[in-house]
């Protein structure tokens, strides 16, 4: 695997490295469409899951869901890449496969108190790429307004819209499953899968929400409700 060492690394050669990754797990090089698949839940759409397993690269976050076989297409049935943290719960679609994936761990906690160990259950023969907090995540929490000094970032979902927009400006982005978007006042996060969580004290959707609106008016992403 490529090592993304963000202390060692230009900023050019971290981009390069990691969207050097990221295409090897593509349909197309470079990838030309991109789904991100959220947890939230999403009522049948056969368009839509079409729309995500047509993707040349899908990516799907923490303990997600997809479409069983026999089920209403919702979700789709595709993952190239998992965008993960090291609070997830796992669900049974999380490590099916894993062999095949990507798998990107997200560090936005590490800024601050988050502990460096991975949580014993963890696959181990699986190994992960970071995503670069200087990199991304300091110049994403900077876009929404957060002070460096306070422990707050960004969900998961749009920490991987970020990401993947700045390494791929020319694909087109579809997403979905993001509540947080028409739902900013929420207190917790229903899930495809499992149990609704809290949402913790680091996130601030209104912040959040504002942001990928202001990406889908410039075309940055795509919203499929």
């Amino acid at each position: 695997m490529i090592s993304v060492d963000s202390g060692a690394r230009s900023n050019t050669g971290l981009r390069s490295d990691l969207a050097a990754l990221l295409t090897a797990y593509a349909r197309h090089d470079p990838p030309r469409s991109i789904a991100i698949v959220g947890n939230a839940p999403i009522t049948p759409d056969p368009a839509r899951a079409a729309a995500i397993d047509d993707s040349d690269l899908v990516i799907r976050m923490t303990s997600f869901a997809v479409d069983e076989p026999g089920a209403a297409p919702a979700l789709g049935a595709r993952t190239d890449v998992v965008v993960l943290h090291r609070g997830v719960v796992a669900s049974p679609s999380l490590f099916a496969d894993y062999t095949t994936r990507l798998y990107l761990l997200v560090e936005p906690g590490r800024l601050h108190w988050e502990p460096e160990r991975l949580p014993d259950w963890w696959p181990a023969d699986l190994g992960f790429q970071p995503v670069p907090n200087r990199e991304f995540t300091v110049p994403l929490n900077a876009m929404l307004g957060f002070d460096p000094e306070v422990a707050e970032w960004p969900t998961t979902g749009t920490l991987t819209a970020f990401v993947v927009t700045e390494l791929f400006p020319a694909a087109k982005v579809r997403m979905t499953g993001m509540s947080i978007i028409e739902r900013p006042d929420q207190t917790t996060f229903a899930h495809a899968w499992g149990d609704s969580v809290q949402v913790t004290a680091e996130h601030r959707l209104h912040a959040e929400s504002a942001l990928l609106r202001t990406w889908m008016d410039t075309g940055r992403i795509e919203v499929i409700p």
